[in-house]
């Protein structure tokens, strides 16, 4: 009987040892608190409102990322960029903004036909935050888009597949 006390004990020191290294050796520092805000910009060439096969990205775009208060609704913050060759961006955002709106918003195009914001594309909100599940520190914005004066001749044929419905449904 004391055999077995003795052997259950030790199994029981052993267990709490166990888990008290598997505890300790968790990675237990802290999540970087630089984040940066990648999107793209796009030109409506069609003057669609979405993105078709005639849309193009732009390049030298400028993009702000803003934080606000979620009880104020003051501006808290400010981070600005510029869109690459590719007419993507990404803007390095400091600190964590968990208690914050933050939205990545279309400051001008260096395009000058087509620098009139598509409205509802002017704007996309991001969270910055490391509470939400999300491993790395890039955070994915939907795309922005300015729309040009006029339309491209071919956009007309390219509409016209968007207004085809299927009756197989």
């Amino acid at each position: 009987m004391a055999s077995l006390r003795a052997s259950l004990l030790l199994a029981a020191v052993l267990c709490a040892l166990a888990a008290s290294s598997a505890s300790a050796s968790r990675d237990l520092r802290s999540r970087p608190t630089q984040f940066v805000v990648r999107g793209r910009v796009w030109c409506d060439t069609c003057r669609a409102g979405f993105e078709t096969p005639a849309s193009t990205f732009i390049a030298g775009a400028k993009v702000r990322v803003e934080c606000k208060s979620r009880s104020t609704g003051a501006q808290t913050c400010s981070f600005e960029g510029h869109t690459d060759h590719t007419g993507t961006y990404n803007i390095p955002v400091a600190d964590e903004h968990e208690h914050e709106l933050c939205e990545s918003v279309l400051v001008s195009s260096p395009d000058t036909a087509c620098a009139k914001t598509v409205a509802g594309r002017e704007r996309a909100p991001v969270f910055l935050n490391n509470n939400n599940g999300v491993a790395s520190n890039v955070r994915l914005a939907n795309a922005l888009g300015f729309e040009k004066d006029t339309p491209l001749a071919a956009c007309a044929q390219i509409l016209k597949m968007y207004e085809e419905v299927d009756d197989r449904v």
